[in-house]
């Protein structure tokens, strides 16, 4: 094993040997990603972004204001108007758009790449970012052969209609799943379309050039990009699953980032290292980290248990001891960063004497026993549970950690039974629905196996959905907030994590996105010569 290691770590540095000889004399930025995209066709994807964010563009785009924070703001579309009544969308497009092969870009290739995410043919995995379209239910099933709710115009015009208002529409197709396609160069590249780099198209910055998979992928600037030609000629992004290998590789000059999501045992050496403390850009990232309670296993239907629960967790102890102290303690639902975040939102206290008497309220004197449930092969998340039964021990609260495969973990989940369970979500587009109504909807709180009991609270979540004044929008879902985090216990808050990337002094204007996910777009970085 060890010499396979060596036999990989050496593979390696020759092919950034060879990198590095393509890039002389060239702005190349050398990024790692830990495992090979898979496909660069954003419709079958739920997680690999780095190539879908830098080679096609959407008809809006959230962009990075300050660490932490977005907006969202014209992209293939230079404006948009909604309806009073919220149901229907007109979209003016950019003219004088090229596609990476010259075609012009129409209100045509919108109507193609929706209709084709929404096609069952296609098998995208991530529909639920269109399913509020009118029609879209009956294309999915295959009851039509279109979604009746879009309509071209003209050229540079198209219309989209809901079949009921969806407040964060706009929102939703700021996120990758909205890239848009060409239509006669994806209908053409058929089943290739997202892994031959001539048969991918799009109207990002830069153009998919080369892949070796499991080895790198090239991204070219495109100089026809309507923004102008990119600051940075190319990116390149190569392979790199261990994260010791891909430290010395930044180390030693063959890599300009490293994200230390990738390697959090090196968090603590680069913020003590002289060398390179200076050179960490960090931003939060805007996700949680979360308890699930399942209220159909007992004791947890009493809330006076759950209430005991979360203020059994020494949050800060765990945020200091497993992640460096880079993070932020959360109270609720909407972490920092995320439009609804409410900064005035009580604390959860640590206190384990509280703890103990809702226990002994609650008939429960002398604790109980209950189980903890997590996948396989996941020792970060061992850890977490680990020290959450440590502190549960300390109020009497017997806990058991049982380990799953990730098939069984996540069928068990669907069916409402996996036990209390860690896990975090991270932001898709920058607002609450994201959160409370894939949590705690009347829809969804069954398949995470949380079994939420409050109906008024499901109807309220519904209500803010359609909700058209943003104010009061927002005051829902703070309303929604403080009952179910603080009034009904529904589940703990642990924190949000700071997002660490090192970067090399060459590097410039590099911005932690202020989203989730550790792919970004890197239009804008500059490389100093």
């Amino acid at each position: 094993m060890k010499m396979r290691k060596m036999v990989i770590i050496a593979s390696i540095f020759l092919t950034l040997t060879i990198v590095a000889g393509f890039c002389a004399g060239k702005e190349f930025l050398i990024i790692a990603q830990t495992t090979d995209p898979g496909t660069a066709d954003v419709q079958k994807t739920t997680d690999m972004y780095g190539i879908p964010l830098n080679i096609y563009d959407r008809l809006v785009e959230a962009v990075t204001v300050k660490p932490g924070e977005s907006k969202i703001i014209p992209g293939l579309a230079e404006k948009w108007d909604v309806s009073a009544n919220g149901l229907v969308y007109t979209f003016t497009l950019r003219k004088g758009v090229k596609f990476h092969n010259g075609e012009t870009f129409k209100a045509d290739d919108v109507l193609y790449t929706f209709d084709r995410m929404l096609d069952p043919a296609t098998k995208a995995l991530n529909t639920d970012f269109l399913d509020m379209i009118a029609g879209a239910g009956d294309r999915l099933s295959g009851k039509a052969s279109s979604v009746s709710g879009m309509k071209v115009v003209d050229d540079y015009t198209i219309q989209i209609a809901l079949t009921k208002p969806y407040a964060p529409f706009i929102a939703n197709l700021a996120t990758p799943a909205g890239s848009i396609y060409n239509r006669k160069a994806t209908a053409a590249a058929k089943d290739q379309f997202g892994l031959d780099p001539a048969k991918t198209i799009g109207t990002g910055p830069f153009r998919l050039t080369e892949w070796v998979v499991n080895d790198s992928c090239t991204l070219e600037a495109f100089p026809d990009y309507f923004r102008g030609k990119p600051s940075l000629d190319g990116i390149v992004m190569q392979v790199v699953p261990d994260a010791n290998t891909q430290r010395m590789l930044f180390e030693t000059g063959k890599l300009d980032v490293f994200d230390l999501d990738n390697a959090r045992s090196q968090v603590s050496y680069f913020l003590e290292s002289d060398k390179w403390k200076g050179q960490i850009v960090s931003g939060p990232r805007v996700g949680v980290y979360y308890y699930a309670i399942n209220e159909n296993i007992q004791p947890f239907g009493d809330v006076r248990v759950r209430k005991a629960l979360q203020l059994a967790i020494d949050r800060r102890t765990l945020l200091d001891k497993l992640f460096n102290g880079k993070g932020s303690l959360e109270n609720g639902i909407f972490p920092n960063g995320l439009l609804g975040h409410n900064p005035e939102l009580a604390t959860i206290p640590y206190d384990q004497k509280q703890a103990k008497e809702l226990l002994a309220k609650a008939g429960y004197p002398n604790g109980f026993d209950m189980e903890i449930a997590q996948v396989t092969d996941s020792p970060s998340t061992l850890k977490i549970n680990e020290a959450v039964q440590s502190m549960l021990g300390q109020v009497g609260i017997r806990v058991k950690i049982t380990q799953l495969d990730s098939a069984t973990y996540f069928a068990t989940r669907k069916e409402g039974k996996l036990p209390m369970y860690e896990s975090d979500w991270s932001a898709d587009f920058n607002d609450p629905d994201n959160f409370i109504y894939t949590f705690f909807s009347e829809k969804n709180t069954g398949a995470r196996s949380y079994n939420y009991k409050n109906a008024a609270a499901f109807d309220k979540i519904e209500e803010a959905r359609v909700m058209v004044d943003q104010t009061k929008r927002m005051k829902s879902y703070q309303d929604l907030e403080k009952t179910i985090v603080q009034n009904d216990a529904a589940w703990i808050p642990l924190f949000s994590l700071d997002h660490l990337f090192v970067v090399q002094p060459k590097v410039k204007n590099f911005k932690v996105s202020w989203n989730g996910w550790s792919n970004m777009p890197y239009n804008g970085i500059t490389i100093s010569k």
